[in-house]
């Protein structure tokens, strides 16, 4: 089994989930923040979710407060903002650390495995990790690049 599913990650309830629940499914891991100039990347995240969701893809964010306190402080305003102004029904997690010492495993995990330009870290808000069947972390996208614009990429591993 891939080390991936090993990871245990807290739902946005506050309740401890496992990577293995999303085994054998293409994953599109994101870091967000609900007050970020790339915000509104949610609502193409929605839109891959929704199109794909029924062959197997799915969508996960994880809130990071860590690029300028682009979070809200509060689990509940987090969830609230971005299903009422982005219609998110993809799973979304607890506010997560992806970068520095307190880095979270899941995180650690994705930035060994694909390093971005000049460093491994996440330099911002909205990176994103696309994850094959297996869980093999296949590509990275810059913060700037379009959910849409990974669509090609997604189809080839559905």
């Amino acid at each position: 089994m891939n080390p991936i599913y090993d990871i245990h990650v807290t739902n946005s309830e506050g309740q401890e989930a496992s990577m293995a629940d999303y085994q054998g499914q293409v994953l599109l891991i994101v870091n967000t923040a609900s007050k970020c100039g790339f915000t509104p990347q949610f609502k193409e995240l929605q839109s891959l979710y929704e199109k794909y969701k029924d062959q197997g893809f799915t969508v996960l964010g994880f809130p990071s407060d860590e690029f300028m306190k682009q979070e809200f402080e509060k689990q509940e305003k987090i969830i609230e903002f971005c299903q009422l102004n982005y219609g998110v029904t993809f799973p979304m997690f607890y506010k997560t650390n992806v970068k520095g010492k307190d880095i979270h495993p899941l995180f650690s995990y994705l930035t060994a495995q694909q390093s971005g330009l000049f460093t491994g870290t996440i330099k911002w808000n909205f990176t994103k990790f696309l994850v094959d069947r297996e869980g093999n972390v296949v590509s990275r996208y810059a913060p700037k690049t379009s959910p849409l614009k990974i669509e090609d990429d997604l189809q080839k591993l559905l």
